[in-house]
């Protein structure tokens, strides 16, 4: 994007890269939330046509129920545009949905990645444990849980990073089938007693296993620590200085928010907090975030797979793409990027070395996964 992209690899988002620069629904958008300026795909660093792209790509099919999409590069809005689909709240059909810049959607398991960001705004105000404490601590209720040697050695630190080792599968199971440990979890008597009760197969810190129940644990000492549920502290520390509209987060039977993939906001307003990570934590000169929690979150801990790592609650990667200009030996290009990613097309993509930010929703819930090594195959 230093010159103008003309083609990319590796992970979904390409449809995106391909696609910026377009409108609303034959309308064009305006930044009317006086949030970025707009500004058009060349002068940002991308080719002219993206938006030709984008409407190709979807007549082909090659992009299917695509909700929205938004670009924002350098502090200037590249891209805001809306679709008609089938949308859901979590699993309740919502129907047909005309999408707009004030729509709410699902962030699925998106939420994650936000539950780590208010984790670590919480340790900053001192209001819950750092993450080298034994995660037990934080739940004394469980002692005999933590009288148990393959337990005791858990910190925040692998509720962090989803390498607690338990046996614990979101992957191969859909989420129609209450053997899913997610569903399982929603469906116990105590979620905390479920997901620190759950099997230890393997020592802490070994190896990624994708657990959702990780972060409702984190959410709980949030709770507690700041003595607020947990989308009201969301709303006082990070929506709300940032100029977030409305938001939902959906709660469980005992009125818990759903901290693993029940968030929903607009499209913008993700970006918003996207836009927040790459100015280091700062929102117009305001401190939202520590620079030292964006770093240690944004820092490769673990592997996820052959291409991508995992931080605090944060995907991280390298994404490969081609430039339009320059010598022919010279039109490849590689960036870091932070992720945070949802089930059925939610995407966050940051690229810090292009002050880039970009957000899709799709409305792929009920597909099956493709098994490839970048399918992201998680809620």
């Amino acid at each position: 994007m230093r010159n103008a992209i003309v083609s990319a690899a590796k992970l979904n988002w390409r449809e995106v890269l391909i696609g910026t620069g377009a409108v609303l629904m034959g309308q064009s958008i305006q930044a009317s939330a006086a949030d970025w300026l707009g500004i058009s795909p060349s002068a940002a660093g991308f080719t002219s046509d993206l938006e030709t792209a984008l409407d190709k790509a979807v007549a082909e099919q090659r992009v299917w129920n695509l909700h929205g999409v938004v670009i924002v590069r350098k502090g200037h809005l590249v891209l805001e545009r809306y679709f008609q689909g089938d949308d859901e709240a979590r699993g309740r059909p919502l129907g047909k949905v005309a999408f707009k810049p004030d729509t709410l959607h699902d962030l699925r398991s998106a939420s994650k990645s936000i539950v780590g960001l208010l984790y670590g705004i919480a340790l900053g105000e001192g209001k819950v444990p750092p993450p080298e404490t034994p995660l037990l601590a934080s739940f004394p209720e469980y002692a005999d849980l933590a009288a148990d040697p393959a337990r005791n050695h858990w910190t925040v630190h692998h509720a962090l990073t989803m390498t607690m080792g338990t046996d614990w599968d979101e992957l191969s199971v859909p989420y129609s089938d209450p053997t899913n440990s997610e569903i399982a979890m929603d469906m116990a008597p105590d979620r905390y007693r479920f997901v620190l009760g759950a099997p230890v197969v393997m020592e802490p810190g070994r190896r990624w296993i994708y657990n959702g129940g990780g972060t409702a644990l984190l959410a709980r000492i949030i709770a507690r620590g700041t003595g607020e549920p947990l989308h009201d502290f969301a709303r006082a520390r990070l929506f709300d200085p940032l100029g977030i509209g409305p938001t939902e987060w959906l709660a469980d039977r005992n009125g818990e928010a759903i901290a693993a993939s029940g968030l929903r906001m607009t499209p913008r307003d993700l970006v918003r907090i996207g836009v927040m990570m790459l100015s280091g934590g700062l929102w117009n000169d305001r401190r939202v975030v520590s620079a030292q929690w964006i770093e240690r979150s944004t820092s490769p801990v673990v592997d996820v797979d052959e291409i991508r790592q995992y931080g605090y609650h944060w995907y991280l990667g390298k994404f490969a793409f081609t430039v339009a200009v320059g010598p022919r030996w010279d039109r490849s290009r590689i960036e870091r990027f932070w992720s945070a990613i949802g089930n059925g097309g939610q995407r966050l993509f940051l690229f810090p070395g292009l002050d880039l930010a970009g957000r899709h929703n799709r409305g792929q819930l009920r597909r099956a996964r493709p098994m490839g090594p970048t399918d992201p195959r998680n809620p």
